[in-house]
């Protein structure tokens, strides 16, 4: 077993040292400059641009809306403090990773979250950012974003999706061992309480 789990986390390692390097090399500096500087210009407008995206998000999946609260209050919060964190962190990747990760983890196994859901996401986010920055919107931007989005999208997708599969093994595991013939003292124990 602990042969396994130092083999696993080596392998994970090794895995964001990939996507550290893929980062790197599709998304250039002044690309991720755009990005970052027109984040700032979005952030006094927090509340304006997470009413765009929300609306957005359910104008383009009506079925997504169930899996928000009534009151969309604090999860706008979390959303703009999540982009803020993303956007800034862009820049140490070894730090921003993990993070993105546990955030794929948590919506694909506790939210409900398909893979299918992230392009709906990610189309929301980029009209979001078009109508909230105005003129300044232009084809740099879309593709700086789109290719931001699309790693960090891909990260938080396949985090999640690898914990699903865990947590499917896990689960069938369970089964079998529940089972499994039980030794003599069990099946007395049984006997005895179900009298």
């Amino acid at each position: 077993m602990l042969t396994t789990l130092g083999h696993s986390r080596r392998a994970s390692q090794q895995e964001k040292l990939f996507l550290i390097s893929v980062f790197e090399m599709a998304i250039s500096p002044e690309q991720l400059n755009i990005v970052q500087t027109s984040w700032e210009k979005v952030v006094p407008i927090a509340d304006v641009a997470a009413d765009l995206f929300y609306n957005k998000l359910f104008e383009l999946d009506p079925t997504l809306r169930p899996l928000f609260p009534d009151d969309l209050t604090d999860q706008k919060g979390k959303l703009l403090a999540m982009l803020t964190v993303a956007v800034e962190s862009l820049t140490d990747l070894k730090d921003l990773l993990p993070k993105v990760e546990q955030l794929g983890r948590r919506h694909i196994l506790y939210y409900g979250v398909t893979a299918s859901m992230f392009p709906t996401v990610g189309a929301a986010l980029l009209d979001t950012l078009e109508k909230g920055l105005g003129d300044s919107w232009d084809g740099a931007h879309k593709e700086a974003w789109a290719l931001v989005y699309g790693v960090l999208s891909t990260t938080m997708m396949e985090a999640g999706e690898k914990a699903e599969r865990r947590q499917s093994v896990a689960r069938a595991s369970m089964i079998e061992r529940s089972s499994e013939p039980r030794n003599e003292k069990e099946t007395a124990a049984e006997t005895f309480v179900d009298q």
